[in-house]
């Protein structure tokens, strides 16, 4: 695997994001939030002292994995059951449970993640907060979580965000995988999931080449991203990654948005549709269905509805609010038939 390109010394005000987005590669951009309050706390203890000021008791959600997982949270053995629980409580008791794991090597994992700052730590992002000096952003504000925890894994998956994660006590490791890698990271089951979305079955850190050789090809393409307290890393939309704690006490926020308006649907939900209509038709059908979706959905937006008068285009026209919501009606109907 290969070093993430790094950008050095770039002032938060000055970062080229329209440059960055529309390489379509992760970056580091190394130090960006090394003046943050946060980021400058110089022991774990000071850290979660720090953060407490904001928390005003609202229960969180956390992962919690037993030893003999060394943090990894994944499936049992069979595939068919997530291997952790979680449970609901006061933050103030997770982060002094974890201050008081440090050193255990036999500790049991604790992993509190996507916690939405803004709701549980009202106030941090008057301290510490990126500058977003994009329309991008506007557009799509940034949901800002927090993600606070010991030595912990979250398996190699995608997200349907973009995402900038900020690195702001103790060290981590991103193991990145573009998305045309998808069949080479040994997906998990659609349902149940860690986090949402589906996680590799293979162990990246322990490749068993035997059981999953296309990890091989997986690998040689892949990118590595080490990240300091006060480092930020860019990566796209649907790019693989494993996200790996590397002390004892961890803390990292980061901010995911979307480019699209918020009346466009998940293509999640299209794919689980099209394992129900599509993947089990002959293939001479699919190769027809390819073509389909290349013109209407894939290639130009404008194209199926161009040689059409305005008044007929329909759903080929451009989306807004309300045309989405017939459709979303329509198919609606169609399902439920």
């Amino acid at each position: 695997m290969r070093e993430t390109r790094v950008l050095e010394d770039i002032a938060p005000e000055h970062v080229p994001w329209s440059e960055i987005v529309e390489e379509g590669c992760p970056v580091i951009l190394k130090g960006l939030v090394r003046d943050w309050p946060l980021a400058r706390t110089s022991a774990p203890r000071e850290a979660a002292s720090y953060l407490r000021q904001f928390y005003q008791g609202r229960p969180v959600t956390a992962f919690l994995g037993r030893p003999e997982l060394h943090g990894r949270f994944g499936y049992t053995e069979d595939a068919t059951r997530l291997d952790f629980q979680s449970e609901r409580g006061d933050l103030g008791a997770y982060l002094e449970r974890i201050l008081e794991l440090a050193g255990d090597a036999g500790a049991p994992s604790i992993y509190i993640g996507s916690t939405d700052v803004d709701q549980f730590l009202p106030g941090f992002r008057t301290e510490n907060d990126l500058v977003l000096n994009h329309d991008m952003f506007e557009a799509s504000p940034p949901m800002v979580g927090a993600w606070i925890g010991n030595r912990t894994t979250a398996l190699a998956h995608h997200d349907l965000s973009y995402n900038v994660a900020c690195c702001l006590v103790g060290r981590r490791r991103f193991s990145l995988f573009p998305p045309e890698q998808v069949a080479n990271l040994y997906p998990g089951p659609l349902d149940p999931t860690p986090g949402g979305q589906v996680v590799t079955m293979a162990d990246i850190g322990d490749p068993d080449f035997d059981r999953f050789p296309g990890l091989r090809e997986a690998l040689d393409t892949g990118e590595v991203a080490d990240l300091e307290p006060g480092d930020a890393l860019y990566y796209p939309a649907l790019w693989w990654h494993q996200v790996s704690a590397l002390e004892d006490f961890n803390i990292m926020v980061n901010y995911w948005w979307n480019r699209v308006p918020d009346f466009v649907d998940t293509p999640q939900t299209t794919l689980m549709h099209a394992l129900l209509s599509l993947r089990d038709r002959p293939e001479p059908e699919k190769r027809a269905w390819r073509a389909m979706f290349d013109y209407y959905v894939f290639g130009p937006a404008d194209r199926a509805g161009a040689h059409l008068p305005e008044g007929a285009r329909g759903p080929l026209a451009p989306l807004d609010d309300m045309s989405a919501r017939r459709l979303r009606a329509l198919l609606q109907r169609k399902l439920n038939r």
